[in-house]
């Protein structure tokens, strides 16, 4: 499980039944628990529903060859949730 920054978030996520993808230290040293979604995370909903703590803050790569990414940062833990960096037909959507 993702910090106590962003375990609230996951588990909603993991409840709507939506497909994780990758679990671990994504991309560097700065990563401990990145949790991947195949799902689009609506932000502004999700920071609607859900009281999140001001080390947690939104995040968003669109890379040319090294992927895409979109979803909450807990800087304090280097923890994440990371969804599709755009949300698309017959992609699901996560609101919280």
């Amino acid at each position: 499980m993702t910090c106590e920054h962003l375990r609230a978030v996951e588990q909603a996520i993991l409840e709507q039944g939506m497909h994780e993808t990758f679990r671990g230290p994504a991309w560097s040293q700065n990563c401990r628990e990145w949790v991947y979604f195949d799902c689009y995370l609506d932000l502004e909903a999700v920071r609607g529903r859900f009281k999140l703590a001001d080390c947690v803050r939104d995040h968003s790569h669109r890379g040319t060859h090294d992927g895409q990414e979109r979803g909450l940062v807990c800087q304090r833990c280097q923890d994440a949730i990371m969804g599709r960096y755009e949300a698309g037909a017959g992609v699901p959507v996560f609101r919280g």
